[in-house]
């Protein structure tokens, strides 16, 4: 029987505490990403996301909009429940979203060992590598004509 997979808009302070704390164990204990940087101003107005896995809190992912334009950001899923759609989930879920706000422009900053991730849900890639965090990262575009 195959486990149901839920991603919900986080409604409270309970489920944006699960977030964070997934957000913790990947980027801070798993890839040494410093804490102070990883929950930000951003967090305060970003639109959350929480991924479920038979009732267990598994992945997170935010939405920062400003203006005309989107950026998702903060995917993270736990290790030991990876390759198993939930970050597929997570992005198609915030895509959703992004539309609904109306924005013209989606982008994200994707680190470069994911790039094929995103590619495969129409996400291209702009500019240099750069770093953020000390992780090497691409900025990649989202190509709503590709997924029309």
């Amino acid at each position: 029987m195959k486990t149901i997979i839920r991603v919900k808009r986080v409604a409270s302070d309970a489920e944006l505490a699960k977030a964070f704390r997934i957000r913790m164990r990947v980027f801070v204990e798993e890839q040494g990403v410093p804490k102070d940087i990883e929950l930000d101003g951003d967090d305060q107005r970003a639109i959350h996301f929480l991924a479920t896995m038979g009732g267990k809190a598994v992945g997170t992912a935010r939405i920062v909009a400003r203006r005309n334009t989107a950026k998702i950001g903060r995917m993270a899923v736990l290790k030991s429940y990876r390759r198993r759609d939930i970050g597929k989930r997570l992005l198609q879920r915030a895509i959703t979203e992004t539309r609904k706000l109306g924005t013209a422009k989606i982008y994200l900053h994707a680190q470069v060992p994911v790039i094929g991730f995103y590619e495969k849900l129409h996400f291209h890639c702009i500019g240099p590598i750069f770093e953020e965090a000390g992780i090497p990262h691409r900025t990649m575009i989202y190509d709503a004509k590709k997924n029309r």
